[in-house]
Formats: structure tokens, C-alpha cells, sequence
């Protein structure tokens, strides 16, 4: 029998103190474990270090490491360099996977033409599910490939975010160049671009469950509103450098 792939988890983060906590402990739930979790940090100035650090003993493979630069392409991209795992999968620090997440991950990279995929983000608060938000950004990741990149949709491109828990084979990421560094913002769309010649991407019908912070901060009409607004001006080609302006940090 084929042996499955190994599977390393990458989380940037940057001031995460409240989100990360919660995350790590779900991660003890996973089985089978993945083969190791990464932490990069980007400079946090909170607890989030130490927090990490004093969880190590309950993993069996759990490294922190401090990022010279902030930004979480530059970090996933330092995560992948350090990471042994045959699969990446990138997972922001406010988003929990199922228990079987490693071999859902697994089971689904077993196909050779399939390069990357993601989970289906469900946006929740401590009272509140965001199903309008999370409804929209489940058909976005179709709509929007089949608007502005049709000829790579019928290849099966999907346009995928970081809260999806996005994984791809590690030396196919490494071969595209990773993620570009310099990219602000929507560098999982770029990456993706890269990866289709590879295959397809997935969206898969499982679900993992993202923070809505931004959501409650800017309200449910706003926030959908920027993240169409956003949506439209990367598919014409607007710089993500201007695009970020609009797409600020909240912790």
C-alpha cells in the first residue's frame, strides 16, 4: 500500500494573542496529526510568542519561528522553506480545521491532477454565524475565475482565500516560486495562477471555521461591499498595493 503524504502546517501570524490560543487546541484533535506545525511570527508585540511556545509540549512537532519581515506571504514563504512535509497547508491563525482535516488533505492530493484546493470557511462569532458573508464567499471562489479568467476556469481554476485553509504539494509551491513576497494582498489568487498549470483547484465540500472580526468591525453590508469592490478591481487588474488600502489588519 502507497504510504500517505506527510502533511506540515504553516500559521503566520502577527498579534494574535486572542485567535491562536483556540486554534492550537483544536490542532491537538487532529487525527492522524500532521507531521509537523510551523509558526511564523511577523513581530508580534502581544503574548502571541509565548503563548505558542508554552503549547509546544503538547504536540509532537511544534516550531515558532520570528519572521525578519512582516507579511504573510513573505511568512508562509519562510514557513515552506523550513517545512519537511510533502503538503502545505497554510492555515491563518484564526481558522480551525475538522479532526480528520490531514486526511481529508491526504485523500484528496492522492489524485495527481489536482494541485491545490481548500476547505468551505464558515465566518463565525462567539454568538453569531455570518451566513450571508460565508454563502458569498463559497460562490466566489467559482464566480469570479469564471467572470475574469474563463479560460483557466475550464481548466478548473477556483479562486481560493486564506481562511479556506488552502494545501498544495510542497514541490510544486516550490517550483512556481511560492507565494510573491511583496504581494500585500490576494496572494493566494496569484499563487493559484501559478499552480494551474500543474492541475486543478478545489474547492472540497468540508467545512472549516473562520473569525468573522472583520465582519463585526465593519458590519455585514460593508464588509461584503469591500470585498466585492476588491474582488472586481483585482479581475481588472488593479495593483494589490492599492488594493490594501482598503483591506486593513484587525486583530
Amino acid at each position: 500500500m502507497k504510504s500517505m503524504l506527510n502533511v506540515s502546517i504553516i500559521i503566520p501570524t502577527l498579534n494574535e494573542e486572542h485567535a491562536l490560543p483556540r486554534t492550537l487546541r483544536l490542532l491537538q484533535r487532529l487525527s492522524p496529526e500532521p507531521l509537523e506545525i510551523i509558526i511564523v511570527d511577523g513581530g508580534s508585540t502581544d503574548r502571541t510568542v509565548q503563548l505558542a511556545d508554552a503549547m509546544r509540549p503538547c504536540f509532537r512537532t511544534l516550531r515558532v519561528i520570528r519572521s525578519p519581515q512582516a507579511g504573510r506571504a513573505y511568512q508562509m514563504n519562510a514557513g515552506a522553506t523550513k517545512a519537511s512535509g510533502e503538503i502545505l497547508c497554510f492555515l491563518h491563525a484564526d481558522t480551525t480545521l475538522p479532526d480528520d482535516a490531514i486526511r481529508i488533505i491526504q485523500r484528496t492530493l492522492s489524485d495527481p491532477k489536482t494541485v491545490a484546493c481548500g476547505f468551505i470557511s464558515i465566518m463565525r462569532g462567539p454568538e453569531t454565524t455570518q451566513w450571508l458573508t460565508s454563502f458569498h464567499n463559497y460562490i466566489k471562489t467559482y464566480y469570479a475565475p469564471l467572470l475574469f479568467r474563463p479560460h483557466l476556469f475550464f481548466k478548473g481554476a477556483r479562486l481560493l482565500f486564506g481562511d479556506q485553509a488552502i494545501f498544495c504539494r510542497r514541490g510544486q509551491f516550490m517550483t512556481v516560486g511560492g507565494y510573491t513576497d511583496t504581494m500585500p494582498i490576494l496572494e493566494e489568487a496569484d499563487l493559484l495562477l501559478k499552480l494551474i498549470r500543474f492541475g486543478r483547484i478545489k474547492q472540497i465540500n468540508r467545512l472549516v471555521e473562520s473569525s468573522d472580526r472583520r465582519v463585526a468591525k465593519w458590519g455585514v453590508w460593508k464588509a461584503n461591499a469591500i470585498f466585492l469592490t476588491i474582488g472586481f478591481l483585482w479581475g481588472i487588474g488593479y495593483p494589490p498595493e492599492r488594493l490594501k488600502r482598503w483591506f486593513h489588519d484587525i486583530r
